[in-house]
């Protein structure tokens, strides 16, 4: 089949699905006027009937709008559009219950393009079985028991392995793991003995059963003595409180109360009982002496830090109680690029404050969420304070909070770098994106080397050109070469430009030059149509036919090659082969930029005192020599420059009038 009629085939299909999805989208505007104006969530789904995507809204008919209307910016908004087929919704009475109910729907259906963990797996949880007559500590992955009060999650299961361990050592309780508790949770629960019940001696317990055997726990301090009747159900009952607020992070409360309880114990001539308290307290005091990071003052504050990268994000919580670090735990998040910042707190927001039963008061984040005074109100309705406190979200800029923040966002830059190498990450996406480009771009083999371009010029001056080097996807900056453009040009002129840098890399000398690596198997050019145009003119004055060539336009991501005329090739949003494109574009333009700047700023500074009417050789080279560099000399006052005695006054003055206008241009270079 020849390819013209490849092409005609290739326009009536785009043709075909233009008009298919045009149709469809009027079939879901009509089908959208009978949508209440009500709060709600609403689901996307596709042809095949999956949940696509959930969200939430104060509105549902005009929110769903949006969608169909293209109102919303967001960069996955085309690409999910173009799956829609068919949508259902959930009307509720207000938007706190729109936003319970939308994570409840992620959770059920997962959705493709809500972004949510990306290691789904259950984190560990400290729990304390609340519906015993005498609750026990344990460490969980399940969190389903109603009854049950759960702490966490934890990344780190040594981590809460190791405080559960720290708080039995504080304020003795019983471990579920304990097989003399499980025993004796067998004969008070079959006697009806519940969490609510009365004191143990109350219980109808068998004669031939008495809780007289202490556990192993009980002898070692770890336990009060439950199994073996040492203690009532009223002071079990204030232990276990005394471990909800130390597993809360209310650390100093302890350490007052157990210093009065051992001098009492000296007081009292109880050596034993006060050698005992003595080693509760050193238990809190190594705990404390652990953190790295402590302020002045007692903050309660969870700092939730986020690093985003290609398709995955990393995000950090730092739980500060009480001014130091109780605990720091790390997620990572799926479609980390493809969604905006807001959106993609929001729904770890969700998930995370879903989960924990410990709320802070104050939240810290680089950027507020949008549906700040919403997830404020959730959250104060978790946090369920006596006092009626409120949780509240702030941006620190300074101080304590911002630092914290600066050490959340380097530790979430970590958590996301070790996610990747523990995977393999980057080497299975590399190789993901050089097989698709092969596939997009027709090419007969993989891109394993890939040339970009750009052209950086200001108004015809200054115009040089980049060129990078990706070898098997990964920058190589031993090959990066730069261009002084020679083409006189008058005003600027990327297409001359480019067709100079293409006959002095491409000539028969250079291609021969073992420095500038072997022949690529794919140039992309910054630009889009206008420079491929100009690029295949001059291969074909060269009798080049045998490298692959894309334009990439910067506006929507969209690459032009010679065999496609004037339709673009559109990779898929988020796909790793469009990361690299945009990553070696993104590199071209970082490394022409650079050498641009360099070299207007090399050429102002030459120049710019023999604009002064009365400098010559003699006087800029005393005026250097005494302020030290031409920063100095830009930065002195007229009355310095007066006061150096190097030039006359007047002269002095029309120095201080052109190193103002130098500042000035330099600063538009920087913008």
């Amino acid at each position: 089949m020849s390819d013209n009629s490849q092409h005609i085939r290739y326009v009536a299909l785009r043709d075909n699905i233009r008009e298919q999805q045009a149709k469809k989208i009027e079939r879901l505007k009509k089908e959208l006027e009978f949508v209440p104006a009500k709060p709600g969530c609403y689901l996307w789904k596709n042809a095949q009937g999956e949940v696509i995507y959930v969200g939430k809204a104060k509105q549902l008919r005009a929110r769903m709008r949006q969608y169909i209307g293209f109102l919303d910016d967001r960069p996955k908004i085309p690409l999910l559009v173009a799956q829609i087929d068919s949508f259902e919704y959930l009307v509720v009475n207000n938007e706190h219950e729109s936003l319970v109910l939308e994570r409840n729907l992620i959770a059920q259906y997962a959705p493709f393009f809500n972004a949510d963990f990306k290691d789904d797996k259950t984190y560990p949880f400290i729990a304390l079985t609340m519906d015993d007559m005498f609750p026990a500590i344990k460490y969980t992955r399940e969190k389903h028991v109603k009854t049950t009060r759960y702490f966490g999650p934890f990344t780190d299961s040594r981590a809460a392995r190791r405080l559960i361990e720290i708080a039995r050592k504080v304020v003795p309780l019983c471990s579920a793991r304990c097989p003399e508790w499980r025993r004796m949770q067998r004969v008070l629960k079959a006697h009806g003995a519940r969490g609510a019940s009365p004191a143990p001696e109350l219980v109808p317990v068998p004669a031939h059963y008495a809780f007289s055997k202490p556990c192993f726990d009980c002898h070692v301090g770890l336990a009060p003595g439950a199994c073996c009747g040492r203690i009532s159900t009223d002071d079990y009952a204030k232990n276990v409180e005394k471990v909800t607020r130390f597993l809360n992070g209310q650390h100093k409360e302890f350490e007052d109360e157990l210093t009065r309880a051992m001098q009492a114990a000296a007081g009292n001539l109880e050596f034993e009982k006060a050698a005992r308290i003595k080693s509760r307290l050193d238990v809190l005091s190594s705990l404390h002496s652990k953190q790295n990071v402590q302020v002045g003052r007692l903050l309660d504050i969870d700092v939730i830090g986020m690093y985003r990268e290609d398709e995955l994000a990393g995000a950090h919580v730092l739980m500060v109680r009480e001014g130091q670090v109780l605990n720091a735990n790390e997620f990572v998040l799926n479609k980390g690029s493809n969604v905006p910042t807001q959106d993609l707190l929001h729904m770890f927001l969700l998930r995370y404050y879903e989960q924990t039963s410990s709320i802070p008061k104050e939240i810290c984040v680089d950027e507020l969420p949008e549906d700040k005074e919403l997830m404020e109100a959730w959250l104060t309705e978790k946090l369920a304070s006596k006092k009626g406190a409120r949780v509240r979200f702030s941006t620190p800029q300074k101080g304590e909070k911002a630092a914290f923040l600066k050490l959340a966002n380097q530790q979430a830059k970590h958590t996301l770098l070790r996610y990747k190498v523990k995977n393999n990450y980057d080497t299975n996406r590399t190789n993901t994106a050089l097989l698709q480009l092969e596939n997009a771009l027709a090419m007969e083999r993989p891109p394993m080397r890939i040339e970009c371009f750009d052209i950086s010029t200001f108004h015809g001056a200054y115009t040089v050109a980049s060129m990078v080097v990706f070898v098997n996807g990964k920058a190589d900056t031993s090959q990066y070469r730069r261009f002084k453009i020679k083409t006189p040009l008058d005003e600027a002129n990327d297409f001359l430009s480019m067709q100079e840098v293409m006959k002095r890399r491409y000539c028969a000398s250079r291609m021969a030059d073992k420095n500038f690596g072997s022949k690529p198997d794919l140039i992309i050019l910054d630009g889009g149509l206008p420079q491929l145009n100009a690029v295949i003119a001059m291969f074909d004055e060269m009798d080049i036919h045998d490298i692959a060539l894309a334009g990439l336009a910067k506006r929507d991501e969209e690459l032009f090659v010679p065999w496609q005329g004037s339709e673009p090739v559109v990779l898929p949003m988020g796909s790793p082969s469009l990361y690299l494109v945009k990553a070696v574009r993104d590199e071209a333009h970082r490394f022409a930029i650079t050498f641009h700047r360099e070299l207007r700023q090399k050429g102002m500074t030459t120049s710019i005192l023999d604009e002064v009417s009365g400098i010559g050789p003699k006087r800029k080279k005393a005026l250097l020599h005494y302020f030290g560099s031409f920063k100095n000399l830009r930065a002195a006052s007229c009355e310095q420059l007066i006061e150096a005695h190097i030039v006359p006054d007047d002269v002095a003055r029309e120095v201080y009038h052109v190193l103002q206008l130098y500042s000035e241009r330099a600063h538009a270079i920087q913008r």
